[in-house]
């Protein structure tokens, strides 16, 4: 293992350095005025996609497990980078430090929950579905939930909460070429889906897994690299993790000054305490229940690594979110200081360019012909795509951060559509409708499988229904409420039996796809709790029903029992796990 470890750190190490030197050769090229702020764009878009591409391409695969599950052989420090690429979705670089600029303290809520959803899904989950070596989560519910139904429902859960985070991901791609490529939204979603289609069409699992490694190095270095620019032109220092505050004083003060009602830092001026708690608890618990993460830790070589690859996206998600609040802080200081308060005729170009997004409005309401605060309409979907031109930093960092945000939606997004497409080629096609189906009708479903449903997510997320950050808290609530109960009671109880965990998936996905639903077109709701925690409602009701309906029934049949004493006690932890589904 210390040699595959050895190679593979020799050959991103300079892969990184690579893209580096490329980065520095781009900026010196805009300082001689050799190349123009389109054709860097540009050159962003078709160097990433055109990596992202290649590593498919030399990952193209005709077999199962490859396909699938990465052929289970990704060290632990790789499928951690992996699994904090594919969970740093476009939510978290481009929309979560939007949230925290517009919401304060409240944002908070997005990166404890996402975060201790990790702590979560490591001591409760990965090692133990791990070790069982299944596929997919409907995998894990037909072996512990024995009979057709619980797969199906578990099929249907997967697509609509996978279904859900693909739109939120297809928008960030939407919105990332509609600016810095200069097309419509709606065309730029279309063109998006090709980008994420060439990443995980041929090699399945094994070309997301290295995709995913290298969008990571990508997402990083351009997330932190603006961050640390602003933080010394603003402070002096270029640690934006230390210097934050700094700038978070002086935006209260000039809001202070500027007569802004809302103090900024002060929590719960747009939330209640109940929705902040709710958020965090089904972020928690969603992101423990989530088909697209859980499914990462199959791909690793034994349960040994499991664990390890766990504790490594924490690291990797960790450097990006102690980050995330000193970009939203920076951003706040930045619009206060270089937009409120100037000419509108005056505004530099970029003021425009974002307007014709339609993320971006100036209304001179009270015709004086400056920018006041309440005046300038910042979608915070673009708050950290726009905050390097807003900062006045080189073109090519705007294009750096760009490129990082497509790196992040799609990432998230081939991982989603993988999910989609193997829990209708493999858990219903294969395990329910024809089971001496031959290894190419199953990859040639899949794939026709993953064009369909990123098709179908392009075309959603092309309506704009909420900003990403929203889209992506109802998939995760979605997965508390249906996924979350059944796997850790599957997991440490042996009582639970097919017909309570069938009763709870079902009332848990019922309830809160229809809170998200009534309270989304009503804008009403129950003690304040807003769409985005609406699994707060579902997921007790799944453990409660789950539970209930287990008790009232006869217990499980002695060898599920007994897989679950297996699941359990780790006789074997550095044992590669055979698929306990069969093939």
């Amino acid at each position: 293992m210390f040699s595959q470890i050895d190679r593979l750190g020799r050959i991103w190490g300079m892969y990184t350095l690579a893209f580096g030197v490329f980065v520095v050769v781009l900026w010196l090229m805009e300082s001689a005025g050799l190349i123009g702020s389109r054709a860097i764009g540009w050159t962003f878009m078709v160097l990433t996609i055109g990596i992202y591409a290649t590593i498919g391409i030399l990952s193209r695969t005709g077999n199962l497990d490859e396909y699938y599950v990465a052929g289970r052989t990704v060290p632990g420090i790789f499928n951690g980078m992996a699994t904090a690429s594919d969970w740093m979705s476009a939510a978290s670089y481009i929309s979560l430090a939007g949230t925290l600029y517009v919401l304060g303290q409240e944002g908070l809520s997005y990166t404890v929950g996402w975060t201790g959803g990790y702590v979560l899904l490591a001591m409760f989950l990965a090692p133990y579905i791990r070790k069982l070596g299944a596929y997919t989560i409907p995998d894990f519910v037909g072996v512990r939930y024995p009979g057709a139904f619980p797969r199906v429902v578990a099929v249907i859960a997967a697509i609509i909460v996978s279904g859900t985070y693909l739109i939120a991901q297809v928008s960030g791609v939407g919105i990332i070429m509609s600016r810095f490529l200069g097309i419509d939204f709606r065309v730029a979603c279309f063109v998006g889906l090709l980008g994420i289609l060439v990443c995980s069409m041929l090699g399945g699992m094994k070309a997301v897994t290295w995709t995913q490694v290298a969008q990571y190095i990508i997402l990083i270095i351009a997330f932190i690299v603006p961050t640390v620019f602003v933080s010394q032109k603003i402070t002096g220092i270029p640690f934006p993790q230390l210097m934050y505050g700094k700038a978070l004083t002086d935006v209260a003060a000039t809001e202070a000054a500027l007569g802004i009602a809302k103090d900024y830092l002060t929590p719960f001026n747009d939330w209640t305490r109940a929705q902040f708690l709710a958020l965090i608890t089904c972020l928690m618990c969603g992101t423990a229940g989530l088909p697209h993460v859980i499914v990462r830790f199959y791909t690793t070589p034994n349960v040994r690594e499991t664990r390890f690859s766990v504790g490594w996206a924490l690291f990797f998600i960790g450097l990006m979110y102690i980050t995330i609040p000193a970009y939203a802080a920076f951003a706040r200081w930045e619009v206060l200081h270089n937009v409120v308060g100037q000419p509108i005729d005056a505004l530099p170009g970029w003021v425009e360019a974002w307007t014709k997004t339609g993320l971006l409005t100036i209304n001179d309401a009270n015709g004086n012909g400056l920018v006041e605060y309440a005046e300038f309409g910042l979608n915070s979907d673009l708050v950290v795509l726009a905050m390097p031109e807003i900062a006045g930093l080189p073109y090519v960092v705007a294009g750096l951060v760009a490129a990082g945000g497509l790196a992040a939606a799609l990432s998230t997004a081939d991982g989603l559509l993988m999910v989609v497409a193997t829990a209708i080629s493999h858990d219903i096609y294969f395990k329910l409708i024809n089971r001496s189906a031959s290894d190419r009708t199953r990859l040639t479903i899949s794939r026709v499988m993953l064009v369909t449903v990123a098709a179908i997510a392009a075309y959603i997320a092309s309506l704009r229904l909420s900003i990403i950050s929203d889209i992506v808290a109802w998939a995760f609530s979605l997965a508390a409420a249906s996924f979350f109960p059944i796997l850790v009671l599957g997991i440490f109880w042996k009582r639970i039996n097919t017909a309570g965990a069938i009763t709870g998936m079902i009332a848990g996905l019922v309830t809160t796809l229809g809170y998200i639903i009534w309270s989304y077109n009503t804008g009403q709701s129950i003690g304040g709790i807003l769409p985005n925690a609406a699994g707060i409602f579902g997921m007790p009701l799944n453990f409660l029903l789950t539970i209930a309906i287990s008790l009232a029934t006869a217990p499980p049949r002695q060898e599920i029992q007994a897989l679950v004493d297996r699941l359990r006690f780790p006789k074997h932890l550095h044992d590669a796990a055979a698929p306990a589904t069969g093939d």
